[in-house]
């Protein structure tokens, strides 16, 4: 292939842009994982995510995608028969649904429109009526990667506390941590499944189990088989920095870096930064006279924002020729939105000004794609930034 000037835009909602901080913290020669220099890395990273799920609670690290995280969440805390109650809000949560169906769970699964998250009346309709507690675990996806809709977890929480019922919950955060504002113990979560390519800025292969005390002691008490995914496995060489078999190394070493970053931003300015920049986007493509995928704005996602294309029009055309041209990755449509919908991510290491390029890549797209649109998206999210960054040098005044 010929060589293409300038850098590759990966506007897709994951994997995301490494930055170069981490990559240069990953260029290091591996060490011994048994020795005493990475028991002292192992320790400092096995803390540090902590701060980031916001948890006192062991968080469990795999060398794996978030598809791992699924299956660990699930062998540890479930066994073959039992009832979880799930939500069909896009392609993701029917994926994991699809999984816990191989381990013989008794999924209730309620259908959806993928316009739409969790509906927390629902969750109490349900568990109010399950007077035997025969359902052992409430699984949600937090940021529905394929729809860019955002379930509320605390209301989820107060839900299954109204309704007096013991089910764990157990939460997907592959696309949401590190982007949008999560708090596993505060809002009481039992499980929270994360990977590392999306908010936390890392290559694809990192994948986590953030477990509360309730969810350790159900893993005691359930009888699933499981070997590489046995939470007590890690636990007990975790204690002193160590990993029951070869970690990733490397990785780990950016995983550091990338704690680092997060807390020299500050978490809160990250998730605002995220809130401003979804905010935008959304500005161009209501100016563009083009429909968001999400209906609900409490539920609109910090991390992607789904478009959905006029009927007729062929999303994955447009997506191509913005690729060809351009050099510019959108995501896909994905599952019943395939081919209609197409995603901007604008989460991980991403400011205003790559905002602006994605989006002006987007605009031009349209136009060479025939799709019909209004102009000025582009002017509309730089009038937001702009009026953003104003205020916030006011307020720092």
């Amino acid at each position: 292939m010929a060589h293409r000037s300038g850098r590759h835009f990966l506007q897709i909602p994951g994997p995301t842009n490494v930055p170069d901080r981490i990559l240069r913290a990953m260029d290091r020669p591996t060490i011994d994982h048994r020795g005493p220099e990475f028991a002292a890395l192992g320790r400092e990273v096995l803390a540090g995510i902590k701060t980031i799920f916001r948890t006192e609670q062991p968080v469990v690290i795999y060398p794996a995608s978030g598809t791992g995280a699924w299956e660990a969440a699930i062998v540890n805390t479930l066994s073959p028969g039992d009832r979880v109650l799930m939500f069909e809000t896009g392609h993701f949560a029917t994926l994991w649904r699809n999984l816990a169906d191989r381990f013989g769970i008794r999924c209730d699964f309620v259908p959806g429109d993928w316009r739409h998250g969790v509906d927390p009346d629902a969750v109490e309709a349900r568990l109010s009526e399950d007077r035997e507690h025969a359902i052992k675990a409430v699984m949600v996806v937090h940021n529905e990667t394929s729809t860019g809709v955002t379930s509320r977890i605390p209301l989820v929480r107060r839900a299954i506390d109204r309704a007096g019922h013991p089910a764990l919950l157990l939460v997907d955060t592959i696309s949401s941590l590190a982007s949008i504002d999560y708090r596993h113990d505060e809002w009481g979560v039992d499980v929270t499944v994360s990977g590392s390519q999306k908010g936390l800025m890392l290559p694809p292969g990192l994948s986590f189990n953030a477990v509360s005390e309730k969810a350790q002691a159900a893993s005691r008490a359930n009888c699933m088989p499981r070997s590489y995914w046995d939470w007590a496995e890690m636990l007990k060489p975790n204690q002193a920095g160590f990993f029951p078999y070869t970690p990733a190394t490397n990785l780990l070493y950016g995983l550091r870096e990338a704690v680092a970053m997060l807390h020299e931003e500050g978490l809160a300015n990250v998730f605002a930064r995220h809130d401003r920049h979804a905010e935008a986007t959304r500005r161009a493509v209501e100016a563009w006279g083009l429909e968001l995928l999400a209906l609900d704005p409490s539920e609109y996602s910090s991390a992607l924002t789904a478009v959905l294309l006029p009927d007729g029009q062929d999303a994955d055309r447009l997506r191509r020729i913005i690729l060809d041209r351009f050099d510019l990755s959108l995501g896909a449509g994905l599952g019943k939105v395939a081919g209609t919908v197409f995603r901007i991510g604008h989460l991980g290491d991403f400011n205003d000004l790559t905002l602006t390029g994605t989006l002006t890549g987007v605009e031009m797209g349209l136009e060479l794609a025939g799709v019909p649109h209004r102009k000025g998206g582009v002017d509309a999210a730089m009038r937001f930034l702009q009026t953003a960054a104003a205020g916030q040098e006011a307020a720092t005044a």
